[in-house]
């Protein structure tokens, strides 16, 4: 899958640096993402495990090009929120 990733102006560098992502984990997830729902505005969430074993939330935007997308934000997700999926699996 091509992947493009939101810059944060700031820094210059992809967006989801700052919350402690790099880009092979969310290459990861998004190749086998465990869910992929709607978010808000036309984005999609993808949650999955990266080749580390952390549990990420990937949010992005599907692109008009087949298999291309691209990433808003990425972040670890939270005991509650890995709880409730592990719930929401069985």
């Amino acid at each position: 899958m091509k992947l493009r990733f939101y810059i944060d102006p700031e820094t210059g560098a992809p967006h989801i640096e700052r919350h402690g992502v790099t880009e092979p984990e969310v290459r990861t997830v998004m190749a086998r993402p465990i869910e992929d729902r709607p978010a808000r505005e036309g984005a999609r969430a993808a949650i999955g495990q990266s080749a580390g074993g952390r549990y990420l939330r990937v949010i992005y935007v599907p692109d008009p090009e087949p298999d291309s997308a691209f990433v808003i934000t990425a972040y670890e997700l939270r005991p509650k929120a890995k709880h409730a999926l592990r719930r929401r699996r069985k």
